[in-house]
């Protein structure tokens, strides 16, 4: 049998395992062939960030906005804004937690809160700790919200008034104690608009939106949806009075028009404040004005392709991650060669400019309700896996009990 296998090895069929033997005899200690054969993180990332992604479909882009599709017009405006300063977000929600023991309310907080360097959009969230925390709380869901919202801004919002229009006919969004739902006409456009029923008094709805829309062809967001019971399709928690913050009016509209702009109130406190701050005080007053993303407030959050970076002068995310990758395997290269071990915990490090969690070069935890972070807008999900999240969202209707389904320029 020894004979039979030294003659295998030495003929032509040998030549190709002698070769992978001598590779691993040759590799360092630790090494496997399957690493030496798999490209390294560095050479995977090389390609860094395309120069333009793909848009959303209208079917992923209803998805991605479904959260929050039923909040009133002003409150969804400002998360809108919001979402495209994800570090700002995290930021806000960390001082809110540290300092909940000062108790801080009204005009304190907003005073407090104004000594912050965050955009108004996300100062003017602390007063209200149900939206913040909405972002926060899957910051992957915020990051693929913003960057839909900076891309396709005009379908984001066509997205939410198709998703109002179904829960309308449905009979599932109607006007309440706490707002009202009216249908207009603006620029020859039928759009469903949502205002509070009170202008200083604000009401967070809460509902799941495989209660209100069913399952769709791609996942909602993972994050925790409430119980539906029957009753009513909306529920909502204790009004909050905005108080100082919304003096001179809310400082975020929708402009349902055929451009779709997003209306900023330079009179409202938080921008009139950060106006003064920053010397645009020219800007003072001019009611109705469109906003327009800022880059120098994103704090060095990449964003998603080399086209959105360019526009506006910022870093795409995988040119980013594939600089950063580059870096860490090098220090590590030059470690092994010198002797020092580089353990798998140096290598998940290096890896993690490109993950769910992190929004530029830093990382940050976000907690949701199925356990994980992935998105089905960032390439996470299969389209089967989709329609079998979908599936188990119908099967939750079944019952009716709905649960989690599914610069300074402005």
């Amino acid at each position: 049998m020894l004979h039979i296998l030294r003659t295998w090895l030495s003929g032509a069929a040998g030549v190709p395992l002698i070769a992978a033997l001598c590779a691993l005899m040759a590799a360092p200690a630790g090494t496997s062939l399957a690493q030496e054969a798999s490209p390294t993180p560095a050479a995977q990332a090389a390609a860094g960030a395309p120069n333009e992604s793909p848009k959303l479909s209208m079917d992923q882009l209803e998805s991605l906005v479904a959260p929050i599709a039923l909040y009133p017009d002003p409150l969804l405006a400002q998360m809108l804004v919001a979402s495209t300063y994800p570090i700002d977000v995290v930021a806000a929600q960390q001082w809110l937690d540290k300092n909940q023991s000062r108790n801080l309310q009204g005009e304190a907080l907003e005073k407090a809160v104004e000594q912050e360097s965050w955009d108004p959009s996300v100062q003017a969230m602390v007063s209200i700790p149900d939206a913040l925390k909405k972002l926060a709380e899957n910051i992957q869901w915020t990051v693929d919200l913003g960057d839909a919202f900076l891309a396709q801004q005009t379908e984001v919002m066509d997205a939410v008034q198709r998703l109002r229009a179904k829960a309308k006919d449905s009979g599932k969004l109607t006007s309440t104690e706490q707002q009202k739902v009216e249908t207009q006409v603006v620029e020859e456009k039928t759009v469903i608009v949502v205002q509070p029923t009170n202008p200083e008094v604000v009401y967070v709805p809460s509902y799941s939106p495989s209660v209100i829309w069913g399952p769709l062809y791609y996942p909602y967001p993972p994050m925790y949806y409430p119980p539906y019971y029957g009753g009513a399709w909306l529920g909502f928690g204790v009004g909050i009075a905005i108080g100082i913050g919304i003096s001179g009016g809310w400082g975020w509209g929708c402009g349902w028009g055929g451009s779709n702009n997003i209306n900023i109130n330079r009179n409202n406190n938080y921008i009139n404040h950060y106006d003064r701050n920053n010397g645009n005080r020219g800007n003072n007053g001019n009611r109705g004005n469109n906003w327009q993303h800022n880059p120098q407030q994103r704090g060095g959050a990449a964003y998603k392709d080399r086209a959105t970076a360019q526009k506006y002068g910022g870093t795409a995310r995988g040119d980013a991650s594939a600089r950063q990758t580059q870096a860490r395997q090098n220090q590590s290269f030059d470690r092994s060669r010198s002797g020092g071990a580089t353990s798998g915990g140096s290598f998940d490090r290096s890896r993690s400019g490109s993950g769910g969690n992190n929004v530029g070069s830093r990382n940050f935890s976000s907690p949701s309700s199925s356990g994980r972070s992935s998105s089905a807008f960032g390439g996470s999900y299969s389209g089967s896996q989709a329609r079998s999240s979908s599936s188990r969202g119908s099967s939750s209707m079944g019952g009716m009990r709905g649960g989690g389904g599914g610069g300074r320029r402005r």
